[in-house]
């Protein structure tokens, strides 16, 4: 439960395993012996990097923050677990201004608005079918993506 709410002294467990629901982790708590009251080691060593991203967005959840940056958020995931984390990240993004930063464009795909960044220059925008329909850098990307 700490691990959620950030050791808030009086942290409410009714909005901690609400939020850990919501983004996804019941299967996780479910194998852990103390459940959300389980000790986390180190760095969440005892933990996937799915299973810590969860734990991430649970906190985000629980902190309602009005502004969220997400950095490759999907990386280092297996493709089963990248469908739980996008469902998540949907969950997190929901009622804030969300920033996400990803070589990944399937974590995008679903963005408002899609920037794409060379050498620190913006030099290409707009939904994701609409990058795929002008042919430019993006949908170069986005085709490479689809063969893997």
């Amino acid at each position: 439960a700490s691990n959620v709410s950030m050791n808030e002294e009086e942290a409410d467990r009714t909005r901690i395993m609400q939020a850990l629901e919501k983004v996804g982790a019941g299967p996780m708590l479910s194998r852990l012996e103390k459940g959300i009251d389980e000790p986390v080691v180190e760095k969440g060593a005892a933990f996937s990097s799915g299973e810590r991203q969860l734990i991430a967005f649970a906190r985000t959840l629980y902190s309602d923050p009005k502004i969220l940056i997400l950095d490759e958020a999907t990386s280092h995931i297996d493709t089963e677990t990248e469908e739980i984390i996008q469902h998540a990240m949907e969950v997190v993004k929901e009622g804030r201004t969300t920033f996400i930063i990803a070589h990944r464009l399937s974590t995008i795909q679903n963005a408002d608005q899609i920037l794409v960044l060379d050498q620190g220059r913006i030099i290409e925008h707009g939904k994701h079918e609409e990058l795929v329909a002008r042919g430019g850098v993006y949908a170069q990307m986005h085709e490479i993506q689809a063969k893997v």
